[in-house]
């Protein structure tokens, strides 16, 4: 149970520490393969362009996954996470490979960051989590510069369709007769009690995601489904029961671009002013 005066997003700061030791021995999380590299760096590169020494924010940079790429696409990276732990692992793995990445501890729905900061912005498996992604999106909105771009990927795990459905039903069938592997460091537990606070607690939907950024300002909002070169690399290293699982999720790329002239109504709302 949760402690006294204890908020939901102590439980994710804490879930994520647990976490933060043996987050990288799970396929999907960290990278196990150059396929799998290669199409990372494809996809970055197809939505954000090449880095040329622009300022990147990796938001839950957990233990620099993210970070490692754009590093490795050319851009300046800051790291930002919840858990000191995660923060730890990044550091010490941007030392390992001489990165071009610096860390800090923040709240992604409240960075603290300096206006107009940073010309990208990258996340992988964070708006799930979310308890408030409209105030989170108004502050990437506020931190980016004008004309630069956010771009989330995330999944919406909840099965919609009859074939989802059933690729889920045969993948707990194999999951019983698989060797046991729980995921490393995870507490289901408070995983689910997490889930069933958040905002998208009934599945991250890329189009709920991609309307709360038109709401924040963004323009140029595009959903890119496009991920089966990740996924088949990823999937070399998991178990039938997992890959299936993942097959009957929605796994997407959300680009999304802050104007290059921000209209008086969103400045206002900011509380920015032009000049």
């Amino acid at each position: 149970m949760p402690k006294a005066n204890w908020t939901l997003k102590d439980d994710i700061r804490e879930y994520w520490t647990s976490r933060a030791a043996t987050f990288d021995l799970s396929p999907g999380h960290e990278i196990f393969g150059d396929d799998e590299r290669r199409a990372w760096h494809a996809l970055i590169e197809r939505h954000l362009g090449a880095g040329g020494g622009r300022k990147a924010l990796d938001l839950a940079s957990g233990t620099g996954v993210i970070s490692r790429l754009l590093c490795e696409n050319g851009f300046a990276v800051t790291g930002l996470d919840f858990s000191e732990a995660m923060i730890e692992q990044a550091r010490l793995k941007a030392a390992k490979h001489s990165l071009d990445a610096t860390y800090v501890l923040g709240d992604a729905e409240e960075t603290r960051l300096p206006d107009d900061a940073f010309d990208v912005i990258m996340t992988r498996h964070l708006v799930w989590t979310l308890p408030d992604p409209g105030t989170a999106f108004a502050d990437w909105f506020r931190v980016l510069k004008p004309g630069g771009r956010v771009l989330i990927v995330d999944a919406d795990t909840t099965a919609r369709s009859m074939t989802s459905r059933l690729l889920q039903r045969l993948a707990a069938v194999l999951k019983r007769f698989a060797r046991p592997s729980p995921t490393p460091g995870m507490d289901i537990e408070v995983h689910n009690r997490i889930v069933s606070q958040v905002h998208f607690s009934g599945g991250a939907r890329a189009e709920d995601v991609a309307a709360l950024l038109a709401g924040a300002g963004f323009e140029t909002v595009v959903i890119d489904r496009d991920h089966g070169r990740i996924r088949r690399a990823q999937g070399r290293h998991m178990p039938l029961h997992q890959r299936l699982g993942r097959a009957s999720q929605d796994r997407y790329a959300i680009l999304a671009t802050k104007p290059a002239a921000i209209p008086a109504a969103i400045d206002a709302r900011s509380g920015q002013h032009a000049a």
